[in-house]
């Protein structure tokens, strides 16, 4: 199985450096890391008693890798899920936060599973995660995966400005769709003509 830091490399390398997209509500972000994050945890790298976009562009690959295992993996309890899905809640939950472990208990509730849809991983999202990994093993990571695009769809659909995440200039598939699509097995990935007939309503 791979290392959870190794999972978390991989979302550093895959945020990128600092960005500061002014269509992005996540706003100053390095290495995936969010302004907002920098000051909900406190942390002040230029040590002048603040925490602004100076501290997010100082921000080390390093340090993001070491805030996302701590406060996006450990802390929400994503470890205790079944090991299919650790990967793609934890990167979604990078991602998109708490929306991450929403998207997974709608899904859990679809496949007949009752639980709260409050973003937050407890014992109950846990046992029934357990359980549904038991009736479709097979399918239940694909199943979270297509969910994550769906997301991702509705997203860029309901904001025009995000539209640019989810279909390139050129039509071809945005970032958050193939990002989506790295963790759902190939045959489920969307064709050129399927994404293009999803996104065509955007003009």
């Amino acid at each position: 199985m791979v290392s959870v830091q190794a999972i978390a490399e991989e979302i550093v390398a895959r945020e990128g450096g600092y960005v500061n997209d002014p269509d992005d509500p996540g706003g100053a972000t390095n290495h995936g890391v969010t302004l907002a994050t920098l000051q909900r945890l406190g942390i002040d790298l230029t040590g002048d008693g603040r925490t602004t976009a100076e501290d997010v562009r100082k921000l080390t690959a390093a340090q993001a890798r070491d805030i996302f295992v701590r406060h996006y993996f450990e802390r929400p309890q994503i470890d205790q899920l079944p090991a299919i899905l650790q990967a793609s809640v934890f990167d979604m939950h990078v991602n998109a936060g708490a929306n991450a472990i929403r998207i997974l208990q709608q899904l859990l509730c679809d496949m007949g599973q009752r639980v709260a849809i409050d973003g937050q991983i407890g014992p109950e999202t846990i046992a029934a995660a357990r359980l549904a990994e038991a009736a479709a093993p097979a399918h239940f990571a694909d199943a979270y995966g297509i969910a994550r695009r769906n997301y991702y769809y509705a997203l860029a659909d309901r904001r025009p400005a995000s539209r640019k995440y989810a279909r390139r200039r050129d039509g071809g598939k945005g970032g958050w769709i193939t990002r989506a699509e790295q963790f759902i097995s190939p045959r489920y990935h969307l064709s050129a003509g399927e994404h293009a007939a999803r996104v065509a309503a955007w003009g």
